[in-house]
């Protein structure tokens, strides 16, 4: 029977694929009736990794609008909508600059009014660099999502360490943790997730690949894929210099006939895997959610710029040498616990946070820590990379695109972005190369 309640509207803002997926996601699990109560307006920022038809599609969820904007675009429209319908929620699902340009956005947008949207934000995974750059440029949301309680003690510490108020700080779980227990499959199918930009260099990335193959080779009975976030030109969070699809073409051999590429969603893929083997990817997560082996790799050591370091304590650091002798890593029970991997209730607080807010009859105004006075050789800057001055308010001639950008416009745009992405995965590798010479 559909629900008589009153859907609550929710605008998210995301500026890559895997954000929109968080952010959306997100949003459902905030609001008390889930998605089927929610009128969801999605919003795209327009940059580098705006997602592609078919990565939006891959993610698999579904929003009442969707449509591309910049930052000036969005906040004119929460403007817009901050009187009479107003959003009930905002979930701001970018990288921190960006959440701290548009947090002071709002702020001046709504400036001086009762009511207003509650505003969320948070990671999309394991949060294992800038700690405190990213916290720092995320706060003065009414939420700061933590994964688990580990980041929770984390982010307070760092809010109540420069003198910020921390109970923005709210733990909850990763929105995507879900999926069937795991069962063995026939044939036994291992699944390496790869990442765009970790391990970095190309001797690091062709020599997992090649230990990928060489495990298939061993074991023929096994099924071994290559789980890939995004075909070759397509940008996701983080950018890919060296995507594994080209690696594979140049593989002497090339890939073994029981090793293969895979796409598509990251949940479907594990439900047919039995060993998801990793370098620090989010997907490790989902995988011991499920109870499905899993093993973050240390052939390339346990090092902060692999992010891999997170999982120390975890029991499932390995190797592909011992991977490729039969070992299968049990994780600790007391570390999965931590890092709100298998818990009950995991959105309870935070969406208890959201009806207490919405219950006010006066909203707090925000007010993000970074300010002209607190930060002004480092404020202005973040801000200003989005056509804003340091109080929020759109700089003179800030671009404010059309809803709807005409055909010519979408052609030099796509033009633009392919030549940017030439850049980065052709030119940029070679001037690195030169230098090292």
């Amino acid at each position: 029977m559909p629900s008589t309640r009153k859907k609550q509207r929710v605008a998210v803002l995301a500026d890559s694929d895997t954000r929109w997926k968080w952010g959306s996601l997100t949003a459902s699990r905030l609001t008390e009736g889930g998605r089927e109560d929610i009128r969801l307006d999605g919003y795209l920022l327009r940059g580098r990794a705006t997602p592609t038809p078919r990565q939006l599609a891959e993610v698999g969820v579904r929003a009442d609008t969707l449509r591309e904007v910049t930052a000036v675009e969005f906040l004119r429209e929460m403007g817009e909508t901050g009187g009479e319908k107003p959003y009930d929620l905002v979930v701001l699902a970018l990288v921190g600059g960006a959440v701290q340009a548009l947090l002071h956005g709002l702020a001046h947008s709504w400036r001086g009014r009762e009511r207003r949207p509650v505003v969320a934000t948070g990671y999309v995974g394991v949060v294992y660099e800038k700690l405190a750059d990213g916290l720092l440029l995320r706060h003065g949301a009414d939420l700061v999502l933590a994964n688990s309680r580990q980041d929770a003690e984390r982010f307070r510490a760092v809010y109540e360490g420069v003198g910020a108020p921390a109970g923005s700080v709210v733990e909850c779980a990763l929105p995507f943790l879900g999926g069937a227990p795991y069962e063995k499959h026939d044939p036994y199918t291992v699944t390496f997730a790869a990442q765009p930009s970790v391990p970095e260099s190309r001797k690091d990335r062709a020599y997992l690949l090649d230990r990928m193959a060489a495990h298939a080779r061993l074991h023929p009975d096994r099924e071994v894929l290559l789980k890939l976030r995004s075909r070759p030109g397509e940008h996701t969070t983080h950018i890919e210099e060296l995507p594994y699809q080209k690696l594979a073409q140049k593989l002497p051999g090339g890939l073994p006939p029981n090793c293969r590429l895979v796409y598509g969603h990251m949940g479907e893929v594990l439900d047919r895997t039995d060993l998801l083997v990793t370098v620090s990817s989010t997907a490790a997560l989902e995988s011991l959610h499920r109870r499905i082996p899993t093993a973050v790799l240390t052939d390339l050591g346990v090092r902060e710029a692999l992010g891999n370091h997170h999982f120390v304590g975890s029991g499932c650091l390995a190797s592909w040498d011992q991977l490729d002798e039969g070992h299968v890593p049990a994780p600790d029970e007391e570390w999965l616990a931590r890092q709100g991997v298998a818990v009950d209730g995991a959105y309870d607080a935070a969406r208890a946070r959201v009806a207490e807010l919405a219950a006010l009859d006066r909203m707090p105004a925000i007010a993000p820590y970074y300010t002209p006075v607190t930060a002004p050789g480092y404020q202005p800057g973040v801000l200003a990379r989005h056509h804003l001055g340091p109080d929020g308010a759109p700089l003179p001639g800030a671009p404010v695109a059309a809803k709807e950008p005409g055909p010519v416009r979408q052609v030099v745009r796509q033009a633009a972005r392919g030549a940017y992405r030439h850049g980065v995965q052709r030119v940029a590798p070679v001037i690195r190369r030169m230098g090292e010479l």
